[in-house]
């Protein structure tokens, strides 16, 4: 801010320096000027006196008047004039004097105002541009640089005051909606923690219970407490149902911690079909290109989906990110068609080595291919891709011919 606050004073003093060194100048170059012009006319004049004894003042615009001496006139009225820019000449012997104006006097004045007038509009506007980028520019970027910074370190709860500004406006407010983003998903995972410790250390507690019970039958049996078969029998059928009780407990646990490990939340619209992949286009075109890919997306009829957009792009992202990994860097493409009210998007992709059998299980969670080897992944692109589809009321599913992989998810229209 302070190196603008330089720029600002620095452009002020140049300016100023401009508009007093033209000012200075211009005069002395127009004055030189007015001096050849009158002095060419005045000799020219007197040429033709000399010559013809008469002239025609039409032809000389800087001369108004050119009186000649006479015995009658008084010599120092003659000298004096009327108070007006003369010039005095001897010709043929008589004394004549030229009265003439300077039309470059004026438009030198004229000219100079324009340029005085030019400069300070120039300044003005260049004075007026450097505000407006300190106080609609670096003014909101200086409200934001340490943002980022702050929601690395997991800052979360200092918010950004809307601003309206036409080039960090919305830049302001998705900051913003990725603050409140992280926020609601810390605390979120935050309940989700508690509740599944609650879970976890309540059926814990549970176990505690028949485990203590297993373990009473267990030193009954060694001290040989029960002689009858009978009696065995019954220890042995309340031990099993204990341990019953226990895998029951056991099985909660595995499953409070499988459940909801992602927590999904989409907002459907409506949108256009261009508007996700002209997003797509733009983002893989360059990069598709670079690794020397063909990205090929067909044509395909414009319509309106009832999608939520983000996670669409998300989805879409996840399946061709995957087809980069995983294929051979042909080709990818993404083909269109339509079902009853739906939009079937397909991308396909080459080189695929996954088996046949294998094409079941790829919206598994954590599951991995034959075909991942030492490929970095945590087996949940595609799993998410499903849950998404699903709380948009859609569908993905894939399809295996040769050695192409085709991933479709299906769009509900409007």
């Amino acid at each position: 801010m302070k190196e603008l606050n330089k720029a600002f004073i620095a452009v002020t003093i140049i300016i100023t320096a401009i508009i007093m060194a033209a000012n200075i100048f211009l005069p002395s170059v127009f004055s030189v000027k007015d001096a050849r012009q009158y002095q060419v006319e005045i000799s020219r004049a007197a040429n033709d006196i000399w010559l013809k004894n008469q002239i025609d003042l039409t032809q000389y615009p800087s001369i108004e008047k050119i009186t000649k001496l006479t015995d009658e006139d008084n010599l120092k009225d003659f000298i004096e004039g009327e108070n007006k820019d003369y010039v005095i000449k001897i010709i043929n012997d008589e004394w004549y004097r030229f009265d003439y104006t300077s039309n470059v006097n004026v438009a030198s004045t004229k000219v100079i105002i324009f340029m005085n007038s030019a400069l300070i509009a120039v300044g003005t506007i260049a004075l007026g541009f450097v505000w407006y980028i300190k106080v609609k520019i670096i003014c909101p970027f200086n409200k934001i640089y340490n943002l980022p910074y702050e929601l690395a370190k997991g800052n979360l709860l200092s918010g950004i005051k809307e601003d309206k500004s036409r080039y960090f406006g919305k830049f302001l407010w998705g900051l913003d909606m990725l603050r409140e983003t992280l926020e609601d998903r810390k605390k979120r995972e935050l309940e989700l923690q508690k509740e599944k410790k609650t879970i976890i250390l309540s059926i814990s507690h549970d176990i505690k219970t028949p485990l203590s019970a297993i373990k009473l039958y267990s030193k009954a049996i060694e001290k040989n407490l029960y002689d009858t078969e009978q009696g065995r029998l019954e220890i042995a059928r309340n031990i099993n149902e204990k341990a019953d009780e226990i895998e029951r407990h056991i099985t909660d646990i595995i499953k409070s911690s499988n459940e909801n490990f992602l927590d999904f939340k989409v907002n459907a619209g409506e949108f256009y079909l261009s508007n996700l992949i002209d997003d797509i286009s733009s983002y893989y075109k360059e990069k598709l290109m670079l690794i020397k890919t063909e990205f090929i997306i067909n044509k395909y009829d414009n319509c309106i989906v009832h999608i939520d957009l983000g996670k669409t792009i998300e989805t879409m992202q996840n399946i061709i990110e995957n087809a980069i990994k995983y294929g051979d860097g042909r080709y990818i493409k993404i083909d269109f068609s339509q079902e009853e009210n739906c939009r079937i998007i397909t991308i396909s992709n080459s080189g695929c080595s996954l088996l046949d059998e294998e094409i079941p299980h790829i919206f598994d969670s954590f599951w991995r291919g034959s075909n991942t080897k030492n490929a970095d992944g945590s087996g949940l692109g595609l799993y998410i891709a499903r849950e998404l589809m699903h709380l948009m009321d859609g569908e993905i599913f894939a399809s295996k011919q040769n050695d192409e992989m085709s991933v479709s998810i299906v769009l509900p229209m409007v």
